[in-house]
């Protein structure tokens, strides 16, 4: 389905009412992640509906980092999102943005509410408020510091800001309704103590912005028009709209609220996320089977099929489970449409050609892909000596063609791009075990039809046993032997598959591999999609990373 018969969704809609209403003049929209993690598959899916929507109308994104949490946050996080936004394709307006370039406004904003009487400064303990809070069914009730005077207030927020007051012994809390049903109302922190230096600001400040307090304020500094969230923010919206009503904003933002993306088989919460990491279940956060931008960048999924598979979900306002096999669907057409074809052996069996010369060598050509005739050619040393894939090989005589179509013992095979050949005989070391197999090959029969009474069981991939490239292979799985891992009892950890990665070592690749670059992907005939390792590769050796088999 074409953009144009693509039916809109409920934000492009708003958006397009807004625009000929004359309510916004300038679509502005906003990637905000927190730098607290690496990206993953749902945070994809916001920022292609967020770049999206800004192209699609004529405006500007842009991205914003909501670091008002020290403790937590990186500079690598920060680097790592920067660098899976533009691979994914995207570029925003200006300079990244930070929620620390305001902190100086937000302060001056905090205090004015201290001044309007719409905040106070309270000195319960965290366990305190939760049991002043109330619960879903009973309302909160009062601090007994609510009704501090303003300037005492103003006088404690200073100290707190300089350091004067210790971490946990006081809050600045927003003035609305203790008795309110929706929790986030009920008088929130919008300012804690927090004695942590900052990635951007060091030891500035001993006092951060709660999120809810800086988010719709940093929206409103950047002109944000429609600020577009996971629907798990549909209840702070009331809070989000109540600081934009008190406060003298250089603009007003809507926010909006869509069903985040949930994939099974995987997770997307970066805590859990980050557990895998910090416990060694993982090779890092790039690992290629985690669910991370750059972890599915480093496994060989294409920008380009991330951003068709999210661009194929629906923006609604209720949240959905998506079925692996539905971004897998995305991730083969596009490699079967570009990644350039060549041929591995990943179990090799030797054979021996013995009717053709001993110190031959003649390049035969394969195309570089069945349908792209801007892909080059490959050129396949074809030798005396080479290897086929031991499972493409049986002693049984008795197999029909139509069970097994490979070689056996007396019949022929076609050889991919090169010649028919016929098993003649075994060779089998002291244990029984095949070691080699002595093949005899029919003239002229690259790209030809072979002669009358030869009909080869199917076509097999091979490489030359003297002229090819050593590689290992690491062979990935789902991450997870259940669909919902961290759902029901028990921990998500108790479901992680054994056997999500297998290595595959001596692998034997064609010639061509030789220059293979990371970053580059490939179809391995009959075996699947790779692409090289940005992490295990090295001027010695070649290591491949297998995207996704074939279907």
């Amino acid at each position: 389905m074409t953009d144009i018969e693509k039916p809109s969704n409920f934000i492009q809609q708003i958006i397009t009412a807004d625009l000929e209403a004359g309510r916004v003049n300038e679509v502005v929209t906003r990637f905000p992640p927190e730098p607290n993690g690496y990206l993953h598959i749902g945070h994809a899916k916001s920022i292609c509906l967020n770049f999206g929507l800004a192209e699609q109308f004529g405006g500007r994104c842009n991205l914003r980092f909501d670091d008002t949490n020290p403790e937590k946050e990186d500079d690598e996080y920060v680097q790592a999102i920067i660098q899976d936004v533009r691979w994914l394709g995207f570029d925003w307006s200006g300079e990244p943005r930070f929620a620390s370039d305001y902190f100086g406004q937000l302060y001056t904003w905090a205090k004015q509410l201290l001044t309007d009487g719409k905040a106070y400064i309270c000195e319960l303990d965290a366990e305190q408020m939760r049991e002043y809070r109330g619960t879903l069914t009973e309302a909160g009730k009062n601090s007994p510091f609510r009704e501090r005077p303003a300037a005492e207030s103003l006088e404690l927020l200073e100290q707190m800001k300089i350091g004067a007051i210790d971490e946990g012994s006081m809050t600045l809390r927003a003035k609305i309704d203790m008795s309110s049903p929706n929790i986030n109302m009920r008088d929130p922190v919008i300012y804690r103590i927090k004695k942590v230096p900052h990635h951007r600001t060091g030891d500035e400040w001993n006092i951060y912005p709660a999120y809810d307090f800086a988010h719709g304020q940093e929206d409103a500094i950047e002109g944000v028009t429609h600020s577009v969230c996971t629907l798990e923010f549909a209840a702070n919206r009331p809070l989000y709209e109540w600081f934009t009503s008190n406060l003298p904003l250089p603009s007003i933002p809507r926010q909006y609220e869509f069903g985040r993306l949930n994939l099974n088989y995987t997770m997307t919460s970066k805590r859990k996320l980050k557990q895998l990491v910090d416990e060694g279940h993982v090779d890092g956060w790039n690992d290629p089977r985690m669910p991370t931008i750059s972890g599915l960048r480093r496994r060989g999924v294409t920008a380009a099929s991330v951003r068709e598979f999210c661009d194929s979900l629906a923006v609604a306002k209720t949240d959905g489970i998506v079925d692996m096999a539905q971004f897998e669907h995305f991730i083969r057409e596009d490699l079967n449409n570009n990644a350039s074809r060549a041929m591995c052996v990943l179990n090799p069996l030797k054979i021996t050609l013995s009717n053709y010369p001993q110190d031959q060598q003649e390049m035969l050509v394969a195309p570089g892909h069945p349908n792209r005739d801007d892909l080059p050619a490959r050129e396949l040393p074809f030798t005396r000596e080479l290897y086929i894939d031991r499972n493409d090989f049986n002693e049984d005589r008795t197999l029909s063609r139509k069970k097994f179509k490979r070689l056996v013992i007396g019949e022929y095979v076609r050889l991919r791009s090169g010649y028919v050949i016929r098993a003649d005989e075994v060779v089998k070391d002291a244990a029984g075990e095949i070691v080699e197999l002595i093949c005899s090959y029919i003239p002229a029969t690259v790209g030809q039809d072979p002669p009358e009474g030869v009909r080869p069981r199917g076509v097999i991939h091979w490489v030359s046993a003297t002229n090819s490239v050593d590689c290992d292979l690491y062979l990935y799985e789902k991450l997870f032997t259940v669909a919902a891992p961290d759902a029901g009892e028990g921990s998500f950890i108790d479901h992680l598959n054994p056997d999500s990665l297998q290595i595959v070592k001596q692998c034997k690749a064609e010639l061509s591999l030789a220059a293979a670059k990371v970053g580059q992907h490939f179809q391995f005939e009959r075996e699947g999609y790779y692409c090289v390792d940005v992490v295990h590769s090295s001027p010695e050796k070649l290591v491949f990373n297998r995207t996704i088999a074939l279907r």
